[in-house]
């Protein structure tokens, strides 16, 4: 990793680690689920509130680690305005990232930033809490966990 990567990666991590975006209850959500990282005790509860096939609203609470709190406020803002469909890409387009199954999307923004957890296998799961739990959410399913 390159030493501006390492560095926009330790600034954007911390950042929304300390200061995590869309943190708290959204009422009127019309997908939920809870995320559950048994390796480490991060847990989190997705909300979303979807029109029209579209994220128009994401929040989460929770408590974790500075990765699986950054993820989770980082894919909150990455979910606004995408369609059902364009959130699973990101799923899939993040998890091809983190562990070098399939391919990773082209432009995943400041979602990149996570290109170097892959270097630490442990941490992996932390940063994909949110997204299986995001994954749960939209197929109705009301736990996630990273073990699966």
């Amino acid at each position: 990793m390159s030493d501006d990567l390492r560095s926009l990666y330790q600034e954007t991590i911390l950042d929304h680690g300390k200061r995590p975006r869309n943190f708290g209850a959204l009422r009127g959500a019309t997908h939920h689920a809870r995320g559950h990282n048994p390796l480490c005790g991060d847990r989190l509860s997705l909300h979303l509130r979807v029109d029209d096939d579209r994220v128009a609203e994401a929040r989460f609470e929770g408590a974790g680690c500075a990765i699986s709190t950054a993820s989770a406020s980082l894919m909150t803002e990455a979910l606004r305005g995408k369609s059902v469909h364009e959130a699973r890409e990101l799923f899939d387009g993040l998890h091809a990232l983190l562990t070098g199954e399939g391919e990773p999307a082209e432009d995943l923004g400041k979602l990149s930033v996570f290109s170097g957890v892959r270097s630490y296998p442990l941490r992996v799961k932390c940063a994909t809490l949110a997204w299986h739990t995001l994954v749960a959410a939209l197929d109705g399913e009301e736990e996630a966990t990273t073990e699966d």
